[in-house]
This record gives C-alpha cells, sequence and structure tokens, in this order.
C-alpha cells in the first residue's frame, strides 16, 4: 500500500508540474527562513549555556534611588566582592573584574594587541572556561602571570609551548605564562583573549589600590556564585543593605542584590527596578516572524491543493466506490504532503548552506548546521513533519469528505461555499505580510529618526587615540608637531571618546532640595576640549591656560542647567566629590551616550591626568587617508612600542545602531521573502482561477468584453480580501510598533502614512500578479475553449 501510495505521489506531482514547483519552492523558501531565524534565536538563547553552572553564577547589580526613580546598574565599588561573599553561607566564589581593555602583549619583536581583562583568583572556578593548559584553581594565583586563549598564543609563540614563557604586557611589566584557555565562544557575555590577575592590577594601577576598601568608587563588576539550589531571593535579602551599612553619611539608598546569569543576555533592561524586557523582545518578535512565514507557505499548499479539488474529486469518488475508507484516502493525501515537504526540506537545507556566510555577514555571527548533531535531525525531521501535517491536513480531510455517488456525477460543489476557506486564507498570507511591511517602515523611521538627531558636536575630520603612558609623556610635544605641520586645526585629551560617557557623579549646587539627588555624566578633559569638538559654548568662557585656577573650575551643558534652575548660574558654586568648584561656562547639549535616551546633565572638569585619549581635529588640507598616514609617523614618533590604532567618530557612532540596524535589516529580509512566497502562492492560485474559467471569458470576449473589462473581473475578488486583510492587519500593527516603540526614551509615534503605504504595497504586489495572468487568459483565442460546446 505504501508503495502504491508513493507512485500516485509522484505521478501527481509529475503531472501537474507547475502547481509542485510553486507548492515546493514556497515551502522551502518558507522552512529555509525558518531554520535561518531560529538559528538566530537559538544562538541568543543559548548565550553563556556552555558554563556548566550557568544557572549558579549570578552578577552584583545596584537598585539606585535618583533622579526621582529607581537606575540599575552593575558599577559597584570593590569592597561588596568580599562584603557578599560573607553575607551569606551559600556564597560558593565571588571574584572582582574590570570592564575589559585593549593590552599590547609583546614577545621579542612580535606585538600585538589584545583585549583582555584583570580579573580575581577565582575567576576560572566560577566561569568554566575549558583550560587547555593549567589548572583553573591556581593559574591567576600568582600576580605575576597571565593566561591567553589558544589563538593568542598561537599568535605570539607559534608551535612553542607557551607555559612559563614571558610576556611584556603593555610594555610596562613583564608577566608568565600559567595557563591556556580554548577561544571564548562566540555567544559569551565574556570576549577577552588573556586574563590578568586582579593582584597585579592592584600593583601596577594605584587608584586600584587607593579604592581597595573604598565604597564609594562605584567602578568595578563583582560576580557570585551560589551553592547548587540554593534561593537567590533568600541571599538577597542578606546582601541588599551592604552598601547603605557602609556609608554611613550617605543619605541615598542603594540595593546590592544578585542577578543570574541565565537572564544576562535577554533580560537585563531594567525600568524603575524591574526587568522590562530587553533582547528577549526581539526573539520573540521573530520567532513570530518565522512562525508567520511557516504558515504563509503552508497556506499556498491548502489554497492550490483544496483549488484544485475539482481534478481530484473523481479519483477520491473511484477509490471510495471500490472500498477504501475515509482515513485511507486521509493517510493518502497527507502522505503526498509530506512527501512535498520531504523535497522541500531537502531543497531548504541547500537554500540555507548557500545563504548562510551571507546571513552570518548580516548577523554578525558563526551560525552554522551542525549534521553530526542527533538534536539538528530531530529538529529538521519535526519541522518538516510539522509543516508536511500543518499544510496537508486541510486538503486531506476536505477532499477525502467527497461522497462517490455525488462527484461521479458531477455535482461537485466548487461555488461560493468551497472557495470561502480559500479566501480566508489568502487574507490571513496578507494580513501577515502587511504586518511584517508596516513593522519595516517603523523600523526604518525610528532609525532615520534617532540618526537625525543633533548631536551637538562636528563629527567631521574627528579622530581619536588611545592614550598610553608614552603618550601621557609626551603629550605636549605631540599636540605642537600636529598643530605645527597643519595636519590637525586642534588636539585634546579627555577621559573618554566623545561618544561614550564613562563617569556619573552627582553634584550639588546652592537651592537644591535635599531629598533631590541627580546624577550627572562626567567628564574629565585637556585644554581645547571643547574647540576639538566642535561644541558651541552658549555662555561664559572655556577653560584656558590664561586662568591657574580653571583647575577648580566647571563647564555644564544645557540640561544640567535646566535641572538645576539656576537663573544667573556663571560664577555659581558647585559641590563635585566634596569639593567647591566655580561653574565657568555653559555649553549646549551633546549627544554621548545612549542614543535612544534624552541627554542627560553633564558637567566638564579640567584633569589632564585622568584623561585616556587623545583627539584630533584633522585639518581640510589634506585628503583624510594621507594625513592618517602623517599622523600615524608623528604619533609613533612618541609611541614607538604600541601599534598604531585610531578611530574616526562618525563610525564609533554608527556602532551604537549595531542592535536596532541588525533588526531592520532582518525585519528588510524577511519581509520581503514573506511577500515573495505570499504572491509566489497567489501567482498559483490567480493561474489556476484564470484556467479554470476559460469558457467565461471565451464567452464573454465572444459576447464583446474587452480586456481591461476581463482584467478587473479576475482581479476585484482578489483585491477586495487584500482590503480585508489590511483592515484586520493595519490595527495590529500600529498597536505592535506602538508597544515596541516604547522601549525606546527618544522615539517616533508610529506615522499613519504608513498604514495605507503597506497597504497599497501589498495591493499593487498582488494585481500585478493577479493581472498577469488575467491578462494571459483574456489573449486566449475564444474558439479554443468554446470549441467543445
Amino acid at each position: 500500500m505504501f508503495k502504491n501510495y508513493l507512485k500516485i505521489a509522484l505521478r501527481n506531482i509529475q503531472r501537474n508540474a507547475i502547481y509542485s514547483v510553486i507548492n515546493i519552492t514556497g515551502l522551502a523558501i518558507g522552512i529555509a527562513c525558518t531554520i535561518l531565524i531560529l538559528l538566530w534565536v537559538y544562538d541568543e538563547v543559548s548565550y553563556d549555556r556552555f558554563h556548566t553552572n550557568y544557572r549558579e553564577i549570578h552578577q552584583a547589580w545596584i537598585h539606585g534611588y535618583y533622579d526621582g526613580t529607581i537606575n540599575s546598574f552593575t558599577s559597584v565599588p570593590q569592597p561588596l566582592s568580599e562584603a557578599i561573599k560573607h553575607a551569606d553561607s551559600h556564597v560558593k566564589f565571588t571574584t572582582l573584574c574590570d570592564w575589559g581593555g585593549e593590552h599590547l602583549l609583546t614577545v621579542g619583536e612580535n606585538s600585538i594587541m589584545k583585549q583582555g581583562h584583570y580579573v580575581g583568583p577565582n575567576f576560572l572556578e566560577m566561569f568554566k572556561f575549558p583550560l587547555v593548559k593549567g589548572d583553573a584553581r591556581q593559574v591567576l594565583d600568582d600576580q605575576s602571570s597571565i593566561v591567553l586563549t589558544e589563538s593568542a598564543a598561537k599568535a605570539l609563540f607559534g608551535d612553542k609551548d607557551p607555559i612559563n614563557q614571558i610576556i611584556r604586557v603593555d610594555n610596562a611589566s613583564e608577566l608568565k605564562v600559567s595557563g591556556i584557555l580554548k577561544d571564548v565562544p562566540k555567544n559569551s557575555s565574556f570576549e577577552f583573549d588573556c586574563l590578568m590577575p586582579w593582584a597585579y592590577y592592584k600593583q601596577y594601577a594605584g587608584w586600584i589600590k587607593e579604592t581597595e576598601n573604598s565604597w564609594q568608587e562605584f567602578s568595578f563588576q563583582v560576580f557570585a556564585e551560589l551553592d547548587p539550589g540554593t534561593d537567590v531571593a533568600s541571599v538577597n535579602e542578606h546582601v541588599r543593605d551592604l552598601i547603605k551599612n557602609n556609608i554611613k553619611e550617605d543619605n541615598m539608598r542603594r540595593d546590592v542584590f544578585l542577578y543570574p546569569m541565565s537572564r544576562w543576555r535577554l533580560y537585563s533592561s531594567f525600568k524603575a527596578g524591574q526587568e522590562e524586557g530587553g533582547m528577549i523582545d526581539y526573539v520573540q518578535s521573530f520567532a513570530a516572524v518565522a512562525i508567520f512565514i511557516l504558515i504563509i507557505a503552508c497556506i499556498n499548499f491548502m489554497n492550490l491543493s483544496t483549488a484544485r479539488s475539482e481534478r481530484r474529486a473523481r479519483e477520491v469518488g473511484v477509490r471510495k466506490s471500490v472500498g477504501s475508507r475515509r482515513k485511507e484516502l486521509i493517510g493518502q493525501f497527507l502522505g503526498e504532503s509530506l512527501l512535498i515537504s520531504g523535497i522541500s526540506l531537502v531543497l531548504a537545507i541547500v537554500i540555507v548552506e548557500v545563504v548562510l556566510p551571507f546571513y552570518n555577514q548580516l548577523v554578525e555571527k558563526n551560525l552554522q548546521l551542525d549534521f553530526t548533531s542527533p538534536f539538528l535531525w530531530i529538529f529538521v525531521t519535526g519541522l518538516a513533519a510539522t509543516t508536511g501535517l500543518l499544510s496537508g491536513s486541510y486538503p486531506a480531510f476536505y477532499l477525502s469528505s467527497f461522497q462517490p455517488a455525488t462527484v461521479l456525477k458531477g455535482k461537485l460543489n466548487t461555488g461560493k461555499g468551497a472557495s470561502l476557506p480559500r479566501k480566508v486564507l489568502v487574507t490571513l498570507q496578507f494580513g501577515f505580510s502587511i504586518l511584517l511591511i508596516i513593522g519595516t517602515l517603523v523600523i526604518h523611521q525610528q532609525i532615520q529618526h534617532i540618526k537625525g538627531r543633533d548631536l551637538g558636536y562636528d563629527q567631521e575630520r574627528l579622530v581619536t587615540i588611545e592614550s598610553t603612558a608614552d603618550l601621557d609623556k609626551n603629550y605636549r610635544s605631540l599636540k605642537g608637531e600636529l598643530l605645527s605641520t597643519g595636519l590637525a586645526t586642534s588636539v585634546t585629551k579627555s577621559q573618554s571618546p566623545i561618544t561614550s560617557i564613562w563617569s556619573n557623579n552627582f553634584v550639588d549646587w546652592p537651592g537644591k532640595p535635599a531629598d533631590q539627588r541627580v546624577l550627572f555624566s562626567t567628564m574629565r578633559t585637556e585644554y581645547d576640549y571643547t574647540k576639538t569638538m566642535g561644541m558651541k559654548l552658549l555662555e561664559g568662557r572655556d577653560f584656558s591656560e590664561d586662568f591657574k585656577s580653571d583647575t577648580a573650575a566647571v563647564l555644564v551643558n544645557k540640561a544640567a542647567i535646566d535641572v538645576m534652575g539656576l537663573k544667573e548660574p556663571i560664577g555659581t558654586e558647585l559641590t563635585i566629590w566634596g569639593q567647591k568648584y566655580t561653574l565657568i561656562g555653559i555649553v549646549d547639549d551633546v549627544l554621548m551616550g545612549n542614543v535612544f535616551r534624552e541627554i542627560s546633565p553633564m558637567f566638564v572638569v579640567l584633569r589632564p591626568d585622568a584623561s585616556n585619549f587623545v583627539t584630533v581635529r584633522l585639518s581640510k588640507n589634506k585628503p583624510i587617508m594621507e594625513a592618517m598616514k602623517e599622523v600615524e609617523a608623528i604619533v609613533k614618533k612618541y609611541n614607538p612600542a604600541y601599534p598604531f590604532d585610531y578611530a574616526f567618530a562618525d563610525v564609533e557612532f554608527n556602532k551604537k545602531f549595531s542592535t536596532i540596524n541588525l533588526i531592520s535589516d532582518l525585519s528588510n529580509v524577511f519581509a520581503v521573502l514573506a511577500i515573495f512566497v505570499t504572491c509566489l502562492g497567489l501567482f498559483g492560485l490567480a493561474a489556476f482561477t484564470a484556467e479554470q474559467r476559460t469558457k467565461e471569458i471565451g464567452i464573454r470576449k465572444v459576447l464583446g468584453a474587452s480586456m481591461g473589462g476581463i482584467v478587473v473581473l479576475i482581479s476585484k475578488d482578489f483585491s477586495r480580501l487584500i482590503l480585508i486583510a489590511f483592515c484586520i492587519a493595519a490595527p495590529l500593527a500600529w498597536w505592535f510598533m506602538d508597544w515596541f516603540l516604547q522601549r525606546y526614551p527618544y522615539r517616533i509615534s508610529v506615522p499613519l502614512w504608513i498604514l495605507p503605504v503597506a497597504g497599497i504595497v501589498a495591493l499593487v504586489f498582488a494585481l500585478l500578479i493577479v493581472a498577469s495572468q488575467a491578462i494571459k487568459a483574456a489573449r486566449a483565442n475564444p474558439a479554443r475553449s468554446l470549441r467543445s460546446e
């Protein structure tokens, strides 16, 4: 029986080649899209899961009560690590960690820049990064040790055994290789090529030693591992008041809590002290898109199968009359559907393998199909079976329901009642497509809205170079030579690049309510900061070497003045870090931090010794890359040990849009594919409709109907369905996108013009496809279709 069913299925596919190709292609594209999206989704939800104890690992967070709300952040003081360890007996390990950065690693004449972290001795006992060589319990005990990844060790030592070899780090100290790690997986919250002991950090950086016991310096990360099965809520009760109990004179409330690693990637967005989502929103949205596209492809199969029911009706009648039972017919039709689904799956896997390199470039990941994984085969087999059963279920039950006496007399009902399910499915298809079109347009508008913000500074020809000990020592000479050669019009130093805020502090001002706490973004700079950045001075003056007192002076932005409400701000004394600073100038608001949020109040102080970056405003006398070659020669002259590395402000600024650009690109790609699959099905349905109405069209032509009239006749039913789909999908899409935009404090409202544009786009695509088939039918010679009448 199975062999018989298989033969019938193959013959049916061959006999109806055009419709079979449409079905298989549509299903293949739908399955391929689903696989691609779910590969991305799986990578996101599997972040950090390679740590066997990821459920026990937590990060110390703080709920800070200021700015009239609860602000959640991960910057904590050093002593919190030991305090958490002793606060609850279920805390197994705690470790300190810095925020990571580039480090110069030198072996002989070989120098490379690699990403690294300073970490506590328990770091590798807590985080299960696999060690190829060395003992996780000991490799970070010695303060003169360093742990490398395999790729970093290969780059430095080649095939030579790196253990116990000496590396010069940051052209300052020599550390001995104590361990080798496997390269860190891409789906890890940590990205690094080397790890160095916290004890070395204290020795190397004086400010680390100075703040070792300070509860006021919120500049570090702390991680904790709990015993398996520990109730984290109970531990949080014990750690909540650790900061409050150690900063007696501070009246600001700060609650400590441990946040589990299992939620870092997807849920670590907080609002007013509560989780409000994060990447999980994108994951869920694209999982829904995958389901939409697969359903659209399945609907194509259902529509074409049921539309061609008249062709299969006599087959059903004959089979029933010779004794076939309904369940056997259902089995046959489901078998045909599963066969087509299986063929589509094979084609889909081929499509995925072909497009994966381009897809990986788009999503900036290294996704792949692991054909050795049993999970992959279970998944794709289940996907094919689900698709086959979903797409074939309705046709199977519909076709098997025909009564033999009726169909063998030629009285099968193929009128309006029979076509109603197809109309519902077509409406559903276009509803999904319209929803995706609207979503894509809204995301594009939001991106353009953000990119169109007034930055408050000039990005053109602005270049940032990370400072080193040599550059700090030779800064004056470097600046003088860059200016005297005409390569630069201005040079300055700053704590962070113009595109970032690395520090925040509280400020007191005359008349400030005692219970008001406002966090100000902080920028420590050198002279010529506002000039180099192209910032507009609204009132007062800039820092100047003519005023020796400027080390106790401060600039603020317009947002700070709005917060403080000072009527005559120039000359006002502000209290920062417990010291008095005189307000000498007001600058325009500058967009440095999160581009999706309102600009926060900021102050700028003159602190050349705390500046980490040199920023150069290139002159317009030479092409940029030609000028950069000459800048490199000058920088190398004063900083010979380090490779020349730089960043353009506009390029760094655009990186802030990486996530939303990714979402936009994915939306564009899958919206186009969804529309394509929908139109593919519509093409088949329109072709069949035109074929079914061949005699009607012939009679109308004989009676004088024009080609335009025939096209309108065939097109109007489909147009009506698309209008219904628009009326249903547009309000849903508006509601969903309005909810989506709520995550961005600086956002657009959903433009109403987008709704009709999406409907028109869908309608135009549909009409072009339907009209092409209608024109083909209208051009046919009526004598052929009416020959037997």
